[in-house]
């Protein structure tokens, strides 16, 4: 996959803050790319920075090939950028909203009646045309501004934390029009604090922390670099007593450095091994006599990941594998 957007050596600073400290990114074309990381990490400053509002105090980056610090003008016209705060003007009306920004974007006439009835379709406010900006629900403004960054067809789009402060029903809504927009060709690069929402949307993330990208990749290759073992979840058919006792049979295995009894019944076992060893534990156990319903590794977590990646005891292991 070609890179459409890349950043290098990225840094700002606020007097004496370092608030985006040598950021590299590399993100394929047709991505939903997240950039992942408590408040303050820098995600707001790298992406104002990416979107030309602000300039980096050091190194520089590519957008559709344009150079942000040689051809501002040009990268606008490839990308959009919607704000963790937006600005909407209550007295217009939703169509008149988008016109106003395709106007500053030079669109005719003729093409702007069209595009902006594609825009209201697309983001499901057909019906709200005539209906004025003030008189929208939060979700229904999140997804007009994201008409808004949309007006001049970019290649690219940037979105700092675009689910901020929506109800779930809407959240899933933005999930569905972001998969809709990578459908039709759109590169997009999403911020947020909120893990889980990034780790079921993205094909790839950076985790940033104190203005640093502590690691890079789709989350399978960040977990196979970054997890010392693995964990896995079985469940064993009897009862509590059988339970227990297949959890203690576990629990003296090589390589199993962890056993508990979850809430539902299942064991979950923490295992420094590698598939082989998997694969050997469980046709043990089977032999055994233990009457094995499933035996699984749990899922990526992005949020444990992202935990471990940020701990300071891991910083220089995982500034590496960054």
């Amino acid at each position: 996959m070609s890179a459409i957007v890349k950043a290098a050596g990225l840094v700002k600073r606020y007097d004496r803050t370092l608030a985006v400290a040598g950021v590299d990114l590399d993100v394929g074309a047709g991505e939903i790319f997240g950039l992942v990381g408590p408040n303050g990490a820098g995600k707001t400053t790298s992406l104002r920075i990416l979107g030309t509002l602000i300039r980096a105090d050091g190194g520089d980056a590519e957008i559709a090939g344009f150079s942000l610090s040689r051809q501002p003008n040009e990268v606008r016209r490839v990308l959009g950028f919607m704000p963790d705060s937006f600005g909407v003007y209550d007295e217009m009306k939703v169509w008149e909203y988008l016109d106003f920004f395709a106007r500053c974007y030079d669109i005719p006439a003729a093409r702007r009646r069209t595009m902006i009835g594609d825009l209201l379709e697309l983001v499901d406010l057909g019906p709200r045309r005539d209906n004025y900006v003030q008189g929208l629900s939060r979700g229904m403004q999140q997804r007009l501004c994201l008409a808004h960054a949309l007006v001049h067809d970019p290649q690219v789009l940037l979105l700092d934390e675009p689910a901020s402060g929506l109800d779930p029903r809407a959240r899933v809504e933005l999930r569905g029009l972001l998969r809709e927009l990578r459908a039709l060709g759109k590169t997009i690069l999403v911020s947020s604090h909120i893990l889980p929402e990034l780790e079921e949307l993205c094909t790839s993330v950076a985790i940033i922390d104190r203005g640093r990208v502590l690691a890079h990749g789709p989350v399978s290759e960040i977990e196979r670099r970054l997890r010392v073992g693995a964990v896995y979840r079985v469940r064993v058919l009897g009862d509590r007593a059988t339970v227990e006792e297949a959890r203690a049979w576990f629990e003296g295995r090589p390589a199993v450095v962890t056993t508990a009894i979850l809430p539902d019944g299942e064991i979950e076992i923490g295992f420094h091994g590698d598939d082989e060893a998997a694969a050997r534990l469980l046709y043990d156990a089977v032999n055994m006599g233990g009457r094995i319903a499933s035996f699984a590794r749990a899922a990526s977590d992005l949020e444990e990941l992202f935990l471990q990646v940020t701990d300071p005891g891991l910083a220089g292991s995982t500034g590496a594998a960054a």
